[in-house]
């Protein structure tokens, strides 16, 4: 069997159509010899797709009801402004103008602006000497959307760029520029995208280099749509890696993060963490908005752990003892206050993994502090979350949560637990197409790599849709790129 067909045989097998293979013999297939053993360079250079972005990046995020800040990344130094309107090709509102430092981050707000309105903007720049400000090509966005109008997101999972026989550069920026064309309202990602595990040595230019070429795939995106990052176990950005200096991998990966990309804190609009960090400032790292009809909120089980949640940063045993592992107080009673105090129709909470490690979705939900169960199913909640009401799930269950979005397991699962939705995403531009880590999930809709979810909210309910992406050359007449490979709908509470 040649490589191609070969690949398509597995494509096959894991949609289903021949399905004479059990998913678990899938998944060790997949996970132990991979589908496409091509070895791949070490360094690979961006494609072509990509690459207008290392000369000049716009990013947007942080959008509100009047406002959204734009994060603009030049190879040169410039100086220039933003200028925006209601109307295509029509700007009737600019900026402040800026000068913009040779590949530092500058932050520009566009402000004054109206809810639930969608707006076109352009940069004006020019080199310092020139008199003449040159146009930028048009993009868009929305501020708030008001309640009883319908809405798109998108959200990608574990795109684990470090990872070649799982990352696959050309699947991802063409899985990017499907997303791009959704023209959605925002787009998030769960967690793994800016792995600094595979460091050889860590500091603050290899650091920065992992962000800065994220940034560079993740704009394709974020020049129109709005995005939300969510802290993963191999970001390495946790309160164990901290230690006391301003050159520990936490403190490079957050600053980072903050500087590349425009993230919200605590304003009016958006609730969060208002805790500051010795070299860091604000963490940025959990927060909550609402859009339309929904109430959004990202957690963070990394940052507020003293014990290493999942893989240690340099190696070294997992925890044994998941109780040690923790949101931490001030983001449980958060956490409480926001989901309780909303009276949104439809609530989405996003987080990397359910207690930030293991395997599974409702598998897990029943342990520690998320479920309050020891392994043994004995029941120590009060014992060691004596100031929390209840665990995490009973709490979704309680305010009335949709769905629970997850990654980590790089594999397609919706899952139903008391109500609450728990979905799994996949990996986002895996070229094995591989179903990794069926066996954990012992119910449940489940479906191999790549592609991303689309989410369509609106009065009438939520619906959700897996959306396929291949490499041309795996494409066939059963599957090609942007098929929805799964929709389901969630009506309203109630109806």
């Amino acid at each position: 069997m040649d490589s191609i067909n070969r690949r398509q045989f597995f494509i096959r097998l894991g949609q289903g159509a021949l399905g004479l293979l059990s998913l678990s013999l899938l998944s060790r297939l997949g996970s132990a010899q991979g589908l496409r053993p091509k070895p791949l360079p070490r360094v690979r250079p961006l494609p072509t797709a990509v690459a207008g972005q290392a000369t000049l990046s716009l990013v947007l995020g942080r959008p509100t009801n009047t406002g959204i800040t734009a994060g603009i990344l030049s190879s040169r130094a410039l100086e220039g402004f933003l200028e925006y309107g209601v109307a295509a090709g029509v700007y009737g509102k600019h900026s402040a103008q800026v000068t913009i430092p040779a590949q530092t981050p500058v932050e520009v707000q566009m402000e004054d602006l109206q809810p639930d309105t969608k707006y076109y903007y352009r940069f004006r720049s020019r080199r310092a000497g020139e008199t003449d400000f040159a146009s930028g090509a048009e993009h868009s966005f929305r501020t708030q959307r008001a309640p009883g109008n319908a809405f798109t997101f998108t959200i990608q999972g574990d795109s684990h760029p470090e990872r070649p026989r799982e990352h696959d550069p050309a699947l991802y920026a063409q899985m990017l520029g499907a997303v791009a064309a959704e023209q959605a309202d925002f787009h998030l990602t769960i967690g793994d995208d800016f792995s600094v595990d595979a460091l050889p040595a860590v500091d603050a230019d290899a650091v920065h280099a992992i962000y800065l070429r994220q940034r560079y795939f993740l704009g394709l995106v974020a020049c129109s749509a709005p995005l939300f990052l969510t802290n993963g176990n191999h970001e390495q950005a946790a309160l164990c890696n901290l230690d006391g200096t301003d050159s520990s991998v936490a403190v490079l990966a957050q600053n980072a993060r903050n500087a590349l990309f425009p993230q919200p804190a605590t304003d009016g609009f958006y609730s969060g963490d208002t805790q500051t960090v010795p070299h860091i400032g604000l963490l940025r790292d959990y927060y909550a908005w609402t859009w339309g009809d929904a109430l959004f909120v990202v957690i963070d089980p990394y940052w507020h752990s003293s014990q290493a949640v999942d893989n240690p940063f340099g190696g070294g045993e997992k925890t044994r003892d998941l109780w040690n592992s923790t949101l931490g107080d001030a983001q449980y009673q958060w956490l409480s206050r926001t989901l309780a105090g909303s009276t949104a129709k439809f609530k989405f909470v996003f987080t990397h993994h359910v207690l930030g490690t293991g395997r599974g979705g409702i598998e897990e939900a029943g342990l520690c502090e998320w479920g309050g169960l020891q392994k043994n199913g004995v029941d120590q909640f009060d014992v060691n979350r004596p100031n929390w009401p209840c665990p995490i799930h009973q709490l979704m269950v309680k305010t009335g949560v949709t769905i629970f979005f997850q990654g980590h397991d790089h594999i397609f699962v919706r899952q139903q637990l008391d109500g609450v939705v728990y979905q799994t995403l996949p990996e986002c531009a895996d070229p094995n197409y591989a179903l990794y880590n069926a066996e954990a999930y012992r119910s449940g809709d489940k479906l191999p790599n790549s592609g991303y979810v689309r989410v369509n909210v609106s009065p009438e309910g939520v619906n959700v849709q897996y959306i396929r992406q291949y490499l041309p050359q795996d494409e066939s007449l059963l599957h090609t790129s942007g098929e929805v490979a799964f929709s389901y709908t969630i009506k309203p509470k109630g109806v």
